[in-house]
């Protein structure tokens, strides 16, 4: 399998929804709704203030963490996803979505919460120094960063194993590791922001 080296474009992501209104199973996947519940299970809070979501794809999750948040915004770099992502959440009032392509583009405001699913194996080492730098810019004070991917092999620049262990690294010193979990499939990263 032939590895991209650079951060995956967003014309890439377009022509997959293009193919197909759920390229990756998001609504029918045993995978992706046990990881939904594993990732809500691994929370370190009930409920967060101001929460973001990045690459919230066709809203399947977002949808799931509505509940926990007094507001949510959710992004992702496929309009396609995103109109079907506000489809599925249009009764969660407090819940917004952008179209940016991270992490060039980020949305304003401060966070609680910053969650990471499935995206960051996406970035080359470059963007993932800029994605760190984002965060520390938007993430309050003992606020949490989750990250959650799966640990196959991929033709993205990074597998899931390497870009969490690169952007934990990256981190190092500004968060702590409060949860790890790894199944056969996926890991899962919880971090809160110390000082």
């Amino acid at each position: 399998m032939t590895r991209h080296s650079q951060t995956m474009p967003p014309d890439y992501f377009e022509n997959r929804y293009a193919g197909d209104p759920d390229p990756w199973q998001f609504t029918t996947s045993t995978y992706e709704a046990g990881k939904y519940a594993a990732t809500l299970d691994a929370l370190p809070k009930a409920h967060y203030a101001s929460a973001l979501e990045i690459g919230c794809s066709i809203g399947v999750f977002t949808n799931a963490l509505a509940s926990r948040c007094d507001a949510l915004i959710a992004v992702d770099t496929a309009e396609k996803a995103l109109e079907q992502a506000r489809e599925r959440c249009a009764s969660a009032r407090q819940v917004g979505f952008q179209r940016l392509h991270v992490p060039d583009e980020w949305p304003a405001g401060r966070f609680d919460l910053i969650l990471l699913s499935e995206v960051i194996y996406f970035l080359d080492a470059a963007d993932m120094s800029r994605l760190a730098e984002r965060i520390l810019e938007t993430l309050d004070r003992d606020g949490d960063v989750v990250l959650v991917h799966w640990t196959g092999q991929t033709h993205y620049p990074q597998t899931g194993d390497e870009a969490a262990d690169m952007l934990i690294g990256i981190l190092d010193g500004s968060v702590r590791i409060v949860r790890q979990h790894r199944t056969d499939q996926y890991r899962l990263d919880v971090l809160t922001r110390i000082g």
